[in-house]
């Protein structure tokens, strides 16, 4: 640890509404990295906040994120979320090997295939809350089974299955101290179900994503069955959990500020860009994510990082950066299209970005189509936030139309 740099203890437990995290805000303010100390894990860690910093991090190979395995790393989970054969712990050649296979199954005529698929899912669940008594829950109705039912059916796991592969999620992102046993175990269940389904599709094939991905080929390079088990119990994480968050929080912003609900059904051929300026402004998790370590030292932000620290970075507050986006909090529909860093950066970016933009396209466009009317049913101060969790999203929406 540098001498002088006390940690600073950050249990990154903020979750009003969408209000930015203010001691994200202070830490964002400091001229240079801070020691950081989270509620789980040995060691402390350095924060980097500004957009520049976090893009260097991600793309520098001096900062490694599988320097983490067999290491008690800082973090806000009491069980280790990932996996240690996940993509996402990786460091190039081997990640770069794994995403350019699975970049096979998402591309653009890929995910267009998909989109009737997601479309069909939409409809189905918006005929359906339009059936209800009014007023009915948007979480409820969509943006809690729309992710899920997506990424399942996508990735072909049979629907009997849903209901046990949604608890097992949900106890994997719990934060509460006694939730470390029920976590790991979930994990290890999810590992083995989709261990036996790889092998189901290895015999079978279908039109599913496992098939997809079991299907790329370079050369005579493949998926083994492990990491395509792995690969599916990622994006089985990624796809429902942050999609879910996100539809919630769109639709929270576009039932609580009028004028965007206004631009939109004005101007819907911007539905792409706007959906980017809110993704960019929406403080979707708390905190931080998986660390790096550094493999060497390195001198950054006016402090110097010595082999071996971790290192946290912070894409919330790389998206609020001031010398990146003018004004950045805030929400500018016409804000000249600055990529964002919510999908990540570098060699650690979601590879099913075109899925996860499809999803979204398709939920929030269809609902404003189908609902001209759409308002909140109750005051914003009376919604209801997840609090057990380390993502931000509204846990109800009750709406009208």
């Amino acid at each position: 640890m540098n001498p002088g740099k006390e940690a600073i203890t950050c249990p990154f437990d903020f979750s009003e509404a969408l209000e930015f995290d203010p001691s994200l805000a202070a830490l964002m303010a400091r001229e240079s990295l801070t020691r950081i100390r989270l509620p789980y894990g040995e060691a402390d860690a350095w924060l980097v906040t500004g957009f520049e910093g976090v893009r260097q991090v991600t793309t520098d190979q001096r900062f490694s994120r599988a320097g983490i395995i067999g290491s008690d790393y800082p973090r806000l989970t009491p069980e280790p979320i990932v996996s240690p054969e996940s993509i996402n712990v990786m460091d190039p050649p081997h990640s770069s090997r794994l995403r350019h296979l699975a970049s096979q199954a998402f591309t653009p005529r890929h995910v267009e295939e998909m989109r009737h698929t997601i479309a069909g899912l939409a409809d189905t669940l918006l005929d359906e809350m339009a059936a209800q008594d009014q007023p009915a829950d948007l979480v409820r109705h969509l943006s809690n089974p729309f992710p899920r039912q997506t990424i399942f059916d996508l990735l072909g796991i049979p629907r009997p299955d849903w209901p046990r592969m949604q608890e097992y999620v949900h106890q994997l992102l719990a934060t509460g101290p006694d939730s470390r046993h029920t976590a790991a175990a979930a994990k290890a269940e999810l590992r083995a179900y989709f261990l036996d389904l790889v092998e189901q599709r290895r015999r079978s094939p279908g039109k599913d994503l496992i098939s997809a991905l079991a299907a790329a080929k370079e050369g005579d390079d493949t998926f083994s069955d492990e990491e395509l088990a792995v690969m599916a119990l990622t994006l089985t994480l990624s796809g429902q959990d942050t999609a879910t968050c996100q539809i919630s929080n769109i639709a929270y912003l576009l039932l609580t500020r009028p004028e965007l609900m206004a631009h939109l059904r004005q101007r819907p051929e911007t539905l792409t860009d706007v959906l980017n300026e809110l993704l960019r402004y929406i403080p979707f998790r708390k905190g931080v994510g998986i660390p790096r370590v550094a493999r060497e030292d390195v001198e950054m932000g006016g402090v110097r990082i010595r082999a071996g620290d971790f290192v946290h970075v912070s894409y919330l507050t790389a998206n609020r950066d001031p010398e990146r986006y003018p004004e950045p909090h805030t929400i500018d529909p016409d804000r000249a299209g600055a990529p964002h860093m919510t999908f990540g950066w570098g060699g650690h970016r979601c590879i099913a970005v075109p899925l996860a933009m499809a999803e979204l396209e398709v939920a929030v466009g269809l609902l404003l189509e189908r609902f001209p009317g759409l308002r909140l049913a109750i005051p914003p101060q009376e919604v209801r936030w997840d609090t057990e969790t380390i993502r931000r999203f509204p846990i109800e929406l009750p709406v009208a139309w």
